[in-house]
């Protein structure tokens, strides 16, 4: 069987080889996303193994089928890049990782967090030039902070684990009741309360239709003046040119990205010889209070393991006629 792998690096290439544990399994890796232009790439094979930033939309879709492609499995716990009603009109069952490291990515949201109030990422080039004074990098104590969590799952309970750890009240907003709370220090509280009440807010909850721009600039307004915003979620959870005026305004103090709403023609690419042509992007990246790091806070040996191995077992439960971990439209 031949399986197909679009936007796979090294690091998947070696996590993949070294979980695959049936010689019949045929891996192909190829640095190309997965596009209308390069869909050709798949043809023959039966399953195709797409990343966050493939196009899953219904022309490429239908090219698959069309060229036997059977199964499509995602190495992502998102699937808001598929058109999940044309995968189930063309009998394309779609399956997904829907856990891998929490810890990874909570812990990458606690280094923004961090780098970002202490100022690491100036100090770092500044003393890489010779410059060892301390102005400008000024930061807080956590101890005591209030720390809001948007998004109660693995990720979000992790990460308030970690803040409550460092002596932070946290709050956490999720659409759905949450148990387990007072073991991580933390209150369930509406959205409108954990936006207006933190000093540090962090998202960890999914895309949908009613996340969608979850942080606007009616959102930010309600912010307290001078906190943070950390996302490790998805880049549309946040309307990135409001960004540029509350950073502007000092309404926003600090801003920490990893996933960033048009990160798809940039992100896992070295794009270094070449004019940023995100205006939007490039104006952020020019804030000395914000960091923005390249969708990398899945990149650790445990999750990118896990990732490998939790989507050949999605394979091989396909293969014996018992999905496990697919998702359909309207589910």
């Amino acid at each position: 069987m031949r399986i197909c792998l679009f936007s796979s690096k090294t690091y998947d290439r070696e996590s993949f080889l070294a979980a695959n544990g049936s010689p019949d399994w045929q891996l192909q890796f190829h640095e190309a996303r997965l596009t209308h232009d390069s869909v050709a790439l798949a043809k023959g094979s039966e399953v195709v193994c797409a990343f966050i930033n493939d196009d899953l939309s219904a022309p490429v879709l239908e090219q698959l089928a069309a060229g036997g492609t059977r199964l499509i499995a995602l190495r992502s716990a998102g699937y808001n890049h598929v058109d999940l009603t044309a995968a189930q009109r063309l009998g394309l069952p779609v399956v997904r990782v829907p856990a891998y490291s929490p810890h990874a990515v909570a812990e990458h949201a606690v280094a923004l967090v961090l780098a970002l109030n202490r100022r690491i990422h100036r100090a770092f080039n500044r003393t890489r030039e010779g410059d060892f004074s301390l102005h400008g990098l000024t930061g807080f104590d956590l101890h005591g902070k209030t720390v809001g969590v948007v998004g109660g799952g693995k990720i979000g309970q992790v990460f308030a684990r970690i803040m409550h750890g460092f002596g932070c009240q946290v709050l956490i907003y999720d659409p759905f009741p949450l148990t387990g709370l007072d073991d991580l220090g933390a209150r369930q509280a509406p959205l409108e309360e954990v936006i207006a009440s933190s000093d540090i807010l962090s998202l960890h909850c999914p895309l949908t239709d009613d996340s969608y721009h979850l942080i606007d600039a009616a959102r930010l307004a309600q912010m307290k003046r001078g906190a943070m915003l950390i996302n490790t979620g998805r880049g549309a959870l946040v309307e990135a040119p409001a960004l540029i005026k509350a950073l502007k305004s000092g309404q926003l103090g600090y801003l920490g990205l990893d996933v960033y709403e048009e990160e798809s023609e940039l992100f896992f690419e070295d794009h270094s010889d070449l004019p940023l042509q995100d205006d939007t992007l490039a104006r952020l990246l020019s804030f000395p209070n914000v960091i923005v790091t390249a969708h990398q806070a899945f990149l650790t040996h445990e999750a990118l393991d896990a990732i490998a191995r939790t989507t050949l077992d999605n394979i091989a439960a396909w293969l014996a006629g018992r999905p496990s971990n697919e998702v359909k439209a309207g589910a």
